[in-house]
């Protein structure tokens, strides 16, 4: 599935339709698992610090992340960073036009980053899988960092992620570089950048996994056929958003063994 082109869709649907580019994040908000975790995650690391928190959402696509938490911690400062440029023009526009004085946004390489010591806390949500280089990266992130700062990272684990659950599967998104990580792989290439401290939760168990499928995985395939079908989305969701929103519920509720999703967090 070329999720990039469904991608570039949205970019066109919701381009200087603000009011569009909100609900598209309320949407994604509901239906996505991960935001589920994440988000926790940063409400939890919020209530953990005091004073002004310097954010780097690190490959922020859309940029909802940076949106929410620009919008509901009035004492951060977000930079979101990503390296669509036409994406990351759109949500700068979008920022300055809704007065959002905390949140910028910039174009940047994550193989490139040359920040210093600048960010308490940074978010890489489903990006290393499409990174080659990603052992840079999570170096570039370290150095970002200031001391004590919190790296978290959600990504495919490499029991089922991507939807691969054979050497015979492909990957469901085919921009992924790599299928996931396994606890070991992800956490020796944290060590060798310099972290410590590094903490690992199962996402996407057995009741995250079918939620997944029925919000997200049959949607982007009906989508993946013809755009045209984006106009019966609100009456498939009409059906499967209550079952769906149980079963996120319970994969927050429980403690995975395993899962198709990593929830990564790491210290400086």
């Amino acid at each position: 599935m070329k999720y990039e082109k469904i991608k570039s869709k949205i970019d066109h649907l919701i381009k200087g339709r603000n009011f569009l580019r909100k609900l598209f994040y309320v949407g994604l908000n509901l239906i996505l698992l991960r935001t589920w975790h994440v988000r926790k995650e940063i409400k939890n690391f919020f209530k953990s610090r005091d004073g002004q928190i310097n954010v780097l959402d690190a490959g922020c696509g859309f940029g909802q992340y940076s949106y929410f938490i620009a919008k509901k911690f009035k004492n951060s400062n977000v930079i979101g960073v990503d390296i669509n440029e036409e994406r990351i023009k759109e949500s700068e526009k979008f920022a300055r036009e809704e007065r959002i004085e905390n949140l910028k946004f910039d174009i940047a390489d994550l193989q490139n980053l040359n920040y210093e010591e600048n960010f308490d806390l940074i978010l890489a949500v489903d990006v290393l899988e499409h990174i080659e280089n990603d052992a840079k990266v999570l170096k570039n992130f370290y150095r970002a960092l200031k001391k004590d700062g919190l790296l978290i990272i959600s990504t495919p684990s490499t029991l089922g992620g991507s939807d691969v659950h054979s050497d015979e599967d492909t990957s469901f998104i085919e921009e992924h570089i790599r299928h996931g990580y396994s606890q070991d792989e992800i956490k020796s290439k944290l060590e060798e950048a310099g972290f410590e401290d590094i903490t690992f939760k199962y996402t996407y168990g057995k009741f995250g996994s079918l939620s997944w499928k029925l919000m997200i995985k049959f949607p982007i395939l009906l989508l993946g056929k013809s755009f045209i079908f984006v106009v019966l989305l609100p009456l498939y969701y009409l059906f499967v958003l209550m079952p769906g929103f149980l079963l996120m519920w319970l994969d927050g509720r429980v403690e995975n063994k395993s899962g198709t999703g990593l929830l990564v967090k790491a210290k400086k």
